[in-house]
């Protein structure tokens, strides 16, 4: 089984990014062989600062090593290593229907947030569609927010065999429970786009601060709290056990406890959690050419797998 996923360098990433998408990749790297890529080609979207693009990417690179990413069970690297993701790309552009890309929700969304409507924006699926089936993927983990982009994928492998031939592998979507939508400090979808993230490896004070701004109503301390009027419970128990995530709850049923200590609660429980992540990305940061080594590895067996691919499209397509 070949697994695939990816992840935007398009800023620091925040819990949300590692609850979402880098904890359920990073299991899936014991059942089968595994593809990750940082997409870089992707954030163009959206950055157009070609440093910090740069340093984002390799940060994204150290973050995900240091969350638990094994370069021995999975191969990680930059999208833009790998050419033959675009050629397909356009290749797929061919076929794709105008109607499928204009209903496509994220397009909307992020025009709606302000994003410039570029035409690699509104064929941002088309080249999603390309990092699925240029790998023969089988496997790619998503979020429910995200099923529709695979569903496009398919569409697009199924119009270009119809056309020419048995050509492309139709990927499934795999959503586990860890790939919810996390909520950010107001309770909208942690999102960089809104501000209301935590960052993964942001420094103590900077955490705490992040944790202390979490947004509640005005119901007073000694009264009981609705844990889905605030975003601390969910946050919670995302980092602790089901039991102790269980007292929280009741202990918001029965009142008597500011929101200020139960803020204080979550940054403990965020800070611990994250601990042992911490420690890895500084043994990391002390082998200067690891992660340069661990990419350029994983773009060399990404691009084994992607040129057996594309030799097929090509031939079948007359090129």
């Amino acid at each position: 089984m070949r697994i695939l996923s990816g992840i935007q360098p398009s800023g620091v990433l925040h819990i949300g990014n590692y609850f979402g998408m880098m904890r359920p990749a990073i299991a899936l790297q014991a059942e089968g062989e595994a593809l990750y890529f940082i997409a870089n080609y992707h954030a163009l979207t959206s950055l157009r600062d070609p440093l910090a693009l740069r340093e984002n990417s390799r940060r994204v690179a150290l973050d995900f090593l240091a969350c638990g990413l094994d370069p021995a069970k999975a191969a990680l690297f930059l999208q833009s290593d790998v050419p033959q993701v675009t050629e397909l790309a356009w290749i797929l552009s061919t076929v794709a229907p105008m109607g499928l890309l204009e209903r496509m929700h994220s397009y909307k969304d992020k025009v709606a947030r302000g994003l410039p409507a570029s035409v690699g924006l509104f064929s941002y699926p088309i080249l999603m569609a390309a990092d699925i089936l240029i790998y023969d993927s089988d496997v790619v983990p998503v979020g429910r927010d995200q099923k529709q982009h695979v569903e496009v994928t398919r569409d697009l492998a199924i119009k270009i065999n119809e056309v020419y031939g048995d050509i492309l592998k139709l990927p499934e979507p795999r959503i586990h429970a860890q790939t919810q939508t996390v909520p950010g400090l107001d309770g909208q979808k942690m999102s960089k786009s809104y501000g209301n993230t935590i960052d993964i490896f942001a420094e103590e004070k900077e955490m705490r601060k992040r944790v202390m701004s979490i947004v509640t109503d005005s119901t007073p301390v000694e009264a009981p709290k609705d844990p889905a009027a605030t975003p601390i419970v969910e946050l919670y128990s995302l980092v602790s056990t089901p039991e102790e995530a269980a007292a929280l709850r009741a202990a918001f049923a029965q009142g008597g406890t500011g929101y200020g200590d139960y803020k204080k609660q979550l940054f403990g429980k965020l800070w611990d959690f994250f601990g042992p992540m911490r420690r890895r990305r500084e043994e990391i940061l002390a082998q200067p050419d690891y992660i340069d080594e661990v990419l350029a590895k994983g773009a060399a067996k990404a691009n084994a797998i992607a040129g057996v691919v594309m030799a097929r499209v090509r031939g079948a397509v007359g090129l």
